[in-house]
């Protein structure tokens, strides 16, 4: 039988009203890279966790463009109410503000961070044809030849490139930029002997290290890595501090209420913590990482004054 016309109006309203709550309640985590990357996987992968620890919708919302900034800007402007996370990179939170000061939001007065999620290793690469098995041959072959050797990075004001221009200036080496639209055009041409060197992200070199087509020098971090425990780091081979390691993390709009970011960091330390998203993290060339909130913060400002005197040691300007 026919429902009368004012009780199809009033489920319509009910309906309308019920969606609209939904999506009030849906938490977004705004990823600023297109879907498919490591980077979007890793959201992928603690998204459906996270929704199960807060008791709500978490979707990934892809925020593609100008090196990150519009996802960044978008999280920057939202509402302080913890619906709205940017999951963050060392480059759109450390790097690209140091190079490019004009940018519309500020990553220290506009967020909240949360917590640490991952960090991802560079490896100095060569190709075979380079006459060095460490960093301190490298170093030494560099000298004889400055300006020959050409790298490559994903682009000017990349954490690689960057990566690079602070290996020179702390090894007093000359050493080529060759600015690619991707990492990966950058590491093609190293296999196949156009570039000399570069510093590949980990998930990238591994494959071509094990199979023989480049050679790996050191790695880029603190300490040694469990996958590869006989690469030494850059640091340990004489050139003391050098670290650049890229990391990926939480952040929240400013002025998002303090029980609100910490419940968010206990949630994600109990799901960094899972084993089976360590795993998933691994075969992404990510290392699982958690951090408390004070211990981000400080990171961001130590970054931010790092690549800032990196910049302005290599004059380096934004394309």
């Amino acid at each position: 039988m026919r429902q009368p016309t004012w009780k199809i109006s009033l489920m319509g309203l009910l309906l309308c009203a019920a969606q609209a709550w939904a999506q009030s309640n849906t938490v977004r985590l705004v990823v600023p890279f297109a879907t498919g990357g490591p980077t979007d996987i890793a959201a992928r992968v603690i998204a459906p966790l996270l929704s199960e620890a807060m008791g709500k919708p978490v979707i990934v919302d892809n925020r593609v463009g100008a090196t990150g900034a519009i996802g960044a800007e978008f999280v920057a402007r939202a509402p302080a109410d913890g619906q709205t996370i940017l999951f963050g990179t060392s480059s759109i939170m450390a790097a690209n503000p140091a190079l490019m000061p004009k940018l519309s939001f500020d990553p220290v007065r506009d967020f909240a961070p949360v917590s640490l999620i991952a960090t991802i290793e560079n490896i100095l690469v060569v190709h075979p044809s380079v006459p060095a098995n460490n960093v301190q041959e490298f170093i030494r072959y560099a000298k004889d030849n400055p300006g020959k050797l050409f790298y490559g990075s994903s682009g000017i004001g990349s954490t690689y490139h960057l990566g690079a221009e602070m290996f020179a200036h702390m090894t007093r080496t000359q050493l080529s930029h060759v600015p690619y639209k991707g990492q990966g055009p950058a590491a093609q041409d190293l296999l196949a002997g156009h570039l000399q060197l570069m510093f590949d992200a980990f998930n990238s070199a591994v494959p071509n290290i094990k199979a023989g087509r480049v050679k790996a020098l050191g790695i880029a971090s603190a300490k040694r890595h469990p996958e590869l425990p006989d690469l030494p780091t850059i640091s340990e081979q004489g050139v003391p501090g050098y670290v650049t390691t890229i990391w990926i993390a939480f952040f929240l709009p400013a002025k998002t209420p303090t029980a609100v970011v910490e419940k968010m960091n206990a949630d994600l330390k109990t799901i960094l913590q899972r084993p089976d998203v360590r795993e998933r993290f691994a075969k992404l060339g990510m290392q699982s990482a958690s951090s408390s909130t004070s211990e981000l913060d400080s990171l961001l400002k130590q970054e931010l004054a790092l690549w800032s005197r990196v910049v302005k040691d290599g004059n380096i300007k934004p394309e």
